[in-house]
């Protein structure tokens, strides 16, 4: 029914991916994803228009193929509410696609590079991030063709009466007025699950009845003899699931920057944390990346009974241009942020450091005077010491702490999705049989063609 819809997503996704390449290799956008010189930006722009336009002639050149005599029966279908989904879902492609070209565009019109931040995001994106969630969990209730109202009524039941409880639930449990929309989407995605479980539980409980199974061997034979439309399911599970992580980590994440000295402490949301001493390493940085110097701190973590310690850090590199000395420019290059994380499926929490090192800018310039020109070997002493004279003195740190509930049910939500496509390409026994049949009477043709 929607062949050239489809071809044309194809083409769409794929010169997508191209453009996003050229995006970072051809430095048009600056970006933190940016390559900062890249000589690739002209010959992708160039295979870019080859793919589209190459692309385009051969959907215009097969349009009588492709065109379908089938047409939609009703607006109350299966057919109708994957359109839907499928509108929704390049919306938020033309919401993203503006929002990150949108310096290109404005410096067009205007001259002056104009950018966009989170809140247009926000604003264009959670309204159709709603409406995504609710469809993925109406179309699976809806038939071919057309549904009934009785039907759909009869279906809608269970699963509006989940979400109505979970709704009441969380205006109960949590402030409504603080992400009133991350409330909504809550009830949504409880809505889907229920949808989804609803579904399982019919088919299985109709497969029992022929076949007197057990609950899990029916559930297993259902979805081995359906794998197409159970492993949609799943994947319509997934990514309520991913929403779920996607909004909790959104909307109630805490964050806090705060000064601190040794044997400081400050709270956040519910978790006590304490700056117990600094630390200081030379070659020895824990993510192994070879800087020279790595300055951080050891931080104890408590909330009711259970109690951790975290250790952020921050690498210094020298300075390849030799600003600030023979000595200094070990302290004065770039700097990479060593973030300590501890996960699980409540909450992650984050902690990073700033170390203040303006009580080491004497003592560097000292050291550049009078070391400057010594070996490398005895630099290699006087840098050590530098770094061990701030783990003795340090003064206090600017530390930045987040606490992100649900994040892993975000890679919980992709692991559900990609489960569920694997169940619905997986080809059943059925195919792989009818495959073997045909590859067989294949080459019995041939050869009885040769005899």
């Amino acid at each position: 029914m929607l062949k050239v819809w489809n071809s044309s997503l194809v083409i769409a996704t794929f010169t997508a991916a191209l453009i996003g390449t050229f995006l970072v290799r051809s430095g048009v956008l600056n970006s933190i994803h940016a390559f900062g010189a890249s000589t690739l930006g002209v010959p992708f722009l160039v295979f870019i228009g080859l793919v589209l336009v190459s692309s385009v002639a051969l959907v215009i050149s097969r349009l009588d193929s492709l065109r379908s005599d089938a047409r939609l029966d009703s607006l109350l279908s299966r057919e109708a509410f994957f359109l839907l989904n499928n509108l929704v879902l390049v919306a938020l492609c033309l919401v993203i696609f503006w929002g990150t070209f949108f310096p290109l565009i404005s410096e067009a019109i205007t001259g002056s590079k104009e950018s966009v931040g989170p809140p247009f995001f926000n604003r264009a994106t959670v309204p159709l991030a709603l409406v995504l969630v609710a469809l993925a969990g109406i179309g699976p209730l809806l038939t071919w063709r057309r549904v009934t109202a009785a039907t759909l009524k009869r279906m809608l039941a269970v699963p509006l009466g989940v979400a109505a409880a979970a709704f009441l639930l969380l205006l109960a449990a949590t402030d409504a007025a603080r992400s009133f929309s991350s409330i909504l989407m809550f009830t949504l995605i409880a809505f889907v699950l229920a949808v989804v479980a609803q579904e399982f539980a019919r088919g299985t409980s109709a497969r029992r009845l022929v076949s007197r199974e057990s609950w899990p061997a029916a559930a297993a034979s259902l979805v081995a003899r359906n794998r197409r439309r159970y492993g949609g399911y799943l994947v319509h599970a997934g990514i309520a699931i991913l929403f779920l992580g996607v909004a909790a980590s959104s909307a109630f994440h805490a964050q806090r920057d705060v000064r601190l000295g040794p044997g400081q402490s400050t709270k956040l949301d519910g978790y006590t944390i304490t700056y117990r001493r600094p630390t200081a390493a030379i070659l020895d940085d824990r993510a192994g990346t070879g800087a020279p110097i790595s300055i951080g701190a050891v931080v104890d973590v408590r909330k009711g009974g259970n109690h951790w310690v975290m250790r952020p850090s921050r690498n210094y590199y020298a300075a390849t241009d030799g600003s600030g000395g023979a000595i200094g420019r070990f302290f004065t290059g770039d700097s990479t942020s060593e973030v300590d994380l501890r996960w699980g499926l409540r909450r992650d929490v984050w902690t990073a450091i700033q170390p203040d090192l303006s009580s080491l800018m004497g003592p560097i310039r000292e050291a550049n005077r009078k070391f400057g020109n010594a070996p490398g070997r005895v630099q290699a002493l006087i840098i050590a010491a530098l770094a061990q004279r701030y783990g003795n003195q340090a003064p206090p740190a600017t530390f930045r702490f987040i606490v992100s509930p649900l994040i892993a049910w975000i890679w919980i939500g992709g692991a559900v999705v990609l489960l569920g496509a694997l169940t619905a390409l997986w080809p059943a026994a059925e195919a792989r049989r009818r495959r073997a049949t045909s590859l067989a009477a294949a080459r019995l043709g041939r050869e009885l063609s040769r005899a």
